[in-house]
């Protein structure tokens, strides 16, 4: 197989821009297959990153998808998060690419919650460094301002430039410096119409081959 990331197996775990047909699970997954990896794709939405350590039910479904398959879904009271310990056993993954961000930037709340971000991301970095398991930390998108969510572009860039500080020993791909703000449409301010998420699926697979190819030269 030939390509920027032939023979290479990825992980991909996420939130609700991977549970929708249409969605991350869709677009990114499949460009990185045809830059020749294997790819898994898991999403939980609604929950933050420490769930994916300590399974828990989610609010509003679960999506997998492995290889060239098919997306399965669950959107019913039986869905539950995965565990990350179990996954990296199943796959074997080279990387693991995790994109769990606007579930933790309490978009509703006065003031981000920084503390609760920093509990939630060290729950689930601790389990990649246990298992010495290279890994990438996709950042938030800047979305477009207001809607059910209410999210701002003050929060958004908030949140993106702390997680930055707080993923180690991940790489950090800072999804705002893809875009202006409130370029790529959404159809609720946070989730991005098919049009968007095929932009952030463009920009994400040329920042990850690149994260992976740097690696490998060191």
């Amino acid at each position: 197989m030939s390509g920027a990331l032939a023979g290479l197996s990825l992980l991909i775990i996420g939130d609700s821009h991977f549970v929708y047909p249409g969605s991350l699970i869709t677009h990114l997954h499949d460009q990185l297959r045809r830059d020749g990896a294997t790819v898994a794709t898991y999403s939980a939405c609604g929950v933050g990153a420490g769930a994916w350590v300590v399974p828990r039910d989610v609010p509003c479904g679960t999506a997998t998808r492995t290889g060239n398959g098919q997306i399965q879904t669950n959107r019913t009271n039986t869905a539950r998060s995965f565990q990350i310990d179990e996954l990296i056993q199943r796959h074997r993954p080279n990387v693991v690419i995790v994109g769990i961000g606007d579930t933790m930037g309490g978009y509703s709340q006065r003031e981000m919650p920084r503390s609760w971000i920093t509990e939630q991301v060290r729950t689930l970095t601790t389990r990649f460094q246990a298992s010495n398991m290279p890994c990438i930390w996709v950042g938030p998108t800047w979305g477009t301002e207001g809607g059910p969510f209410f999210k701002t572009f003050a929060r958004a860039k908030e949140l993106s430039d702390y997680l930055a500080t707080q993923v180690a020993p991940c790489a950090y791909i800072d999804s705002t410096t893809f875009s202006r703000p409130g370029a790529w449409p959404t159809y609720d301010g946070q989730h991005h119409t098919a049009e968007g998420y095929a932009n952030w699926a463009r920009a994400l697979n040329t920042q990850i081959v690149a994260t992976i190819n740097s690696a490998r030269r060191r």
